[in-house]
């Protein structure tokens, strides 16, 4: 029969002299490749192939550090590589519904968008100076009289001809006519002309028609002749700018003389100017402020501005940008719109930079989660890493709302790092449903989510707490307290021989053991302010766990703690809540009886069980069937139910209880109610390892002390199990005391001797169970089925007749 496993096996410490310091400000920083070498190679290698595709996807659990990680690596990697680059929109002036991209170095866009800003604030009053001269008003009012002169010549001398004619050439209120002449003086009246003779008449008829004809003429040709004098004027109104402007551009030049892109644009900035001439002038006039900010239908000087897109520093620091929010429009960018008279209106001015405009020539760090949750983000996103460009589109436009006529921004050319962080499902499910996604994402960083509890080991995690508290400006700790942080990390890990690399849940500690430290005024943390944060925080997750004790101490759950049963076992069952979790005991009772040898689990039968404890109810049936059930089928039918279980039940970790309490209940033979029972069985009868043994363990002990501790109490668990252990002090010291066991079994048989206090026994080679043991009183409980089974059969069935006559 086994032991009781001693205190040592109970609880992994970590002796605080052997770590080689005294406080955490004696160490060193800790590099992350130290914790996660193969995550961090992999980020490495991504991070250095310059080829497309090679993007990262970093998986880990949440709250395992990833973040802290990439910021890390990338802070470093930002320092190298080639230079980004400052982009800024220009309006395009041939096309202005097409600005034009300008890539310039990194800070030299902000000089370029000051440098505009002030040559359109000296543009404005250089205009109104230009067309408000003395010399410029005198040579176009100079046209306008030659052209008024033109005019009146003209007429001038149509009327002279009309007069050689002996018709008068007459202005009136609604216009020009002609009249037959009396005299030099005079004209004909109606009446006059009517008592010429008609040869007369047709020849004066004759002449009106054709000076009307000359008239028709010439009223066709004011316009051309007034269209020439404008176009004469716009360009007495461009020479006049050209000369004042000119230095002004000129002044701009050389400051981006070794930029051709930059000097391009200011020549077609001049020349633009140059050719607007009275444009410039109307639109600068304008007391509206949209008509100065938008030239729909009017041209207006802020068309010479720069829309610094993206600045990047002159040291040549690439990006690292973070997109908490990856909508579509915050990735790839936005157009912005102005009302206007009832009208949206755009501009190049209004171009909005998204994250990979940002993050363009650097890294763009992205949530998997995230950007799979916004509407047409992800799809977006891949476009832009296969086309190698970023091109601004709305939501809108995509599924086909607007209407209107949008300006389309020049796209960017795309070169940069995209690191997607999520948990490894997600990764997995990527790869197998997006066909797109391995060859954009190459590049796997899988982070650790233990690490073995090796000396060298637990030498780095002393570093990465301190490297943690450093980071948040925390007081140092010391050796102890470091050493009591290591022992929870292996409880986190569920494993005593392993570290837990969930650096949020150390984060947390820290901080609220540094506060308990800062309310203590201790100038560190000790051993003493992180034992009162792990209290503080089981205190915080007790309610339910205490509502569970009260029920069953109160007698409302059934749970027996001392006693024999036959057919009842205590199984152990684990609740998970948020970052917490705790178990209690839960009564595992069974029944046998005659059958055709089926073991019903109600549980399954009720749809209350799933998959995996089904699964555990059929192995443990085909292990009975198997061992006692090898020459005769079996003539039983059992039944197996946790009893008072008004919710779900999962997994297999309590099929060892349940098959213990059916051979129980099929050989008659009581179990001790003081043993609870966690372990999951193979069809070999082999205990198997299970999760949580830690909280299962605490779980009944917490019951077994309110309810007072006999010596007799304790927990069976799986050999396997043995090196998880990191049980609570408490629990640790009752052992050493002899008031709570812990045994560790490896068989079915082990775990029926604890249970019962009987020889398991073993077949002997004609298969029969040697007399007395545990295993021959199930084989005859099994025997006294068949027989019954076989006397019912035998039974003749009696058949009712009728009495004669009848």
């Amino acid at each position: 029969m086994p032991t009781p496993l001693p205190p040592e096996q109970l609880y992994a410490v970590c002796d605080p002299s052997t770590l080689g310091f005294s406080s955490t400000d004696e160490l060193p920083e800790l590099d992350s490749a130290l914790i996660h070498p193969r995550a961090v190679g992999a980020m490495h290698l991504g991070l250095d192939i310059p080829h497309e595709g090679y993007n990262l996807f970093v998986l880990g659990e949440t709250g395992s550090g990833r973040h802290a990680i990439i910021h890390q690596l990338l802070e470093a990697e930002r320092r190298h590589g080639t230079p980004p680059a400052d982009w800024c929109y220009v309006n395009d002036f041939s096309h202005t519904t097409r600005p034009k991209l300008l890539r310039l170095p990194g800070g030299r866009g902000a000089r370029l968008r000051d440098d505009m800003q002030h040559f359109v604030e000296e543009l404005i009053p250089a205009i109104s100076a230009v067309f408000e001269s003395d010399e410029y008003r005198s040579r176009i009012d100079a046209m306008q009289e030659e052209e008024k002169h033109r005019e009146e010549a003209a007429l001038h001398e149509l009327g002279h001809a009309a007069a050689e004619l002996e018709v008068a050439f007459l202005r009136t209120p609604h216009g020009f006519a002609f009249v037959p002449m009396k005299s030099a003086e005079a004209t004909m009246s109606q009446d006059e002309f009517e008592q010429l003779p008609e040869e007369r008449q047709l020849a004066l008829t004759g002449h009106i028609k054709a000076m009307h004809e000359r008239l028709h003429k010439l009223m066709n040709d004011f316009p051309r002749w007034r269209r020439d004098m404008q176009n004469r004027i716009k360009e007495a109104g461009s020479e006049a700018l050209r000369a004042t402007v000119t230095h002004l551009v000129d002044d701009l030049k050389p400051a981006y003389a070794d930029l051709q892109a930059g000097g391009a644009y200011l020549d077609a900035a001049l020349q633009d100017i140059i050719e607007s001439g009275e444009s410039l002038r109307e639109s600068s006039r304008s007391e509206d402020d949209s008509e100065t900010t938008t030239y729909s239908g009017s041209i207006a000087v802020q068309r010479y501005l720069v829309n610094l897109l993206v600045e990047n520093p002159a040291d040549g620091g690439r990006a690292v940008v973070y997109e908490d929010h990856p909508t579509l429009q915050n990735l790839v960018g936005r157009i912005e719109h102005v009302v206007h008279m009832g009208t949206l209106l755009s501009n190049f001015t209004l171009i909005r930079a998204g994250a990979l405009h940002r993050a363009n020539g650097g890294f763009l760090v992205l949530d998997a989660v995230k950007v799979l949750s916004q509407p047409y983000a992800w799809e977006g996103l891949k476009r832009c890493l296969r086309a190698g460009e970023v091109r601004i589109e709305s939501l809108s436009d995509l599924i086909g709302l607007t209407s209107t006529v949008q300006i389309e921004p020049e796209p960017m050319a795309l070169e940069l790092k995209v690191v997607l962080i999520g948990e490894r499902l997600v990764y997995y499910l990527l790869s197998q449903y997006d066909a797109e996604f391995p060859a954009l994402f190459k590049i796997n960083a899988d982070m650790e989510s233990e690490i073995p509890r090796s000396a060298e080991n637990t030498t780095h995690y002393a570093r990465l707490i301190a490297t943690l508290a450093r980071r948040d400006s925390l007081p140092p700790l010391s050796a102890a307290a470091v050493a009591r942080i290591i022992e929870h990390a292996s409880r986190l890990a569920s494993d005593a021989q392993r570290l837990s690399t969930r650096t949020q849940a150390l984060d947390d500690l820290l901080h609220e053991a540094s506060h308990f430290a800062a309310t203590s005024a201790a100038p560190r943390v000790e051993v003493e302010h992180v034992e009162t944060a792990l209290a503080a925080h089981r205190q915080r997750n007790e309610r339910l766990r205490e509502r569970y004790r009260d029920e069953i101490l109160r007698g409302t759950l059934l749970v027996d703690t001392a006693g024999s049963h036959v057919g009842q076992v205590n199984g152990l069952a684990v609740i998970q809540l948020g970052d917490s979790s705790f178990a209690h005991p839960v009564r595992i009772t069974a029944t046998a009886r005659v059958g055709d040898g089926e073991v019903i689990d109600i549980e399954r039968e009720v749809k209350l069980g799933g998959p995996i404890h089904s699964k555990g109810v059929l192995i443990l049936s085909s292990f009975v069937a198997s061992r006692f059930g090898a020459k005769a089928p079996l003539s039983l039918r059992a039944s197996l139910v946790f009893e008072q279980s008004y919710g779900g039940v999962e997994g297999d970790s309590a099929s060892l209880a349940e098959l213990a309490a059916l051979l129980s209940a099929i050989a008659g033979v009581p179990l001790h109610q003081s043993v609870a029972v966690s372990g999951s069985v193979n069809q070999f009868g082999a205990v198997q390892a299970v999760g949580g043994i830690n909280e299962k363990i605490e779980g009944f002990f917490d019951i077994c002390v309110a309810r007072g501790l006999s010596g007799e109490q304790g927990v069976l668990i799986p050999a396997a199990n043995v090196a998880d252990l990191m049980l609570r002090r408490e629990v640790v010291d009752a052992a050493r005391a002899g008031q709570f066991h812990i045994w560790a079994v490896s068989d079915v048989d082990e775990a029926l001797e604890l249970l019962t206090g009987l020889t398991a026994g073993k077949a002997d080679e004609k298969g029969e169970m040697p007399a007395g043991t545990f295993n021959a009183r199930v084989a005859e409980g099994l025997a006294r089925l068949a027989k019954m089974r076989r006397d019912f059969a035998a039974t003749p069935k009696h058949t009712d007749h009728k009495p004669k006559g009848s």
